[in-house]
């Protein structure tokens, strides 16, 4: 199992309102990178979408910890098994966030994805900040 964590951001919002606007997955078009997703489909509890140049990634809503956690798991249509955790911690009159990921993959495909993943990642905690300023 490989563990890769994203920056951790402070977000312009209660815990709360993070909370609700990550738990519907129509809302994550608005923090992947524009450029780099095709193919986008979504509901409130799953979506889809493919990364130029790499692989298609489904994300399905597993479970939650109100205002502290959303658990997300892989579909069958993504190639590699994973667990991505939105985590949320209340701090005064904001919220700190981190996504963390652990993916069921060899070390040799760890060396292809682990970068593009953990830029995904990163570039998906700015724009939650952006999106929430």
């Amino acid at each position: 199992m490989v563990k890769i964590e994203s920056k951790n951001v402070t977000v312009n919002c209660s815990a709360e309102e993070c909370f609700n606007f990550l738990s519907d997955m129509n809302n994550y078009e608005q923090i992947l990178p524009e450029k780099d997703i095709s193919e986008w489909e979504s509901t409130n509890k799953s979506c889809f979408f493919k990364i130029k140049k790499t692989y298609a990634l489904e994300l399905i809503f597993s479970h939650s910890e109100p205002f502290n956690a959303i658990h997300i798991k892989s579909g069958d249509k993504s190639p590699i098994k994973f667990e991505l955790d939105m985590v949320l911690n209340q701090i005064e009159n904001a919220c700190e966030a981190q996504l963390v990921c652990n993916a069921d993959i060899n070390p040799f495909l760890k060396m292809i994805i682990e970068q593009p993943l953990k830029y995904l990642f990163n570039y998906m905690a700015d724009q939650l900040v952006a999106v929430k300023e």
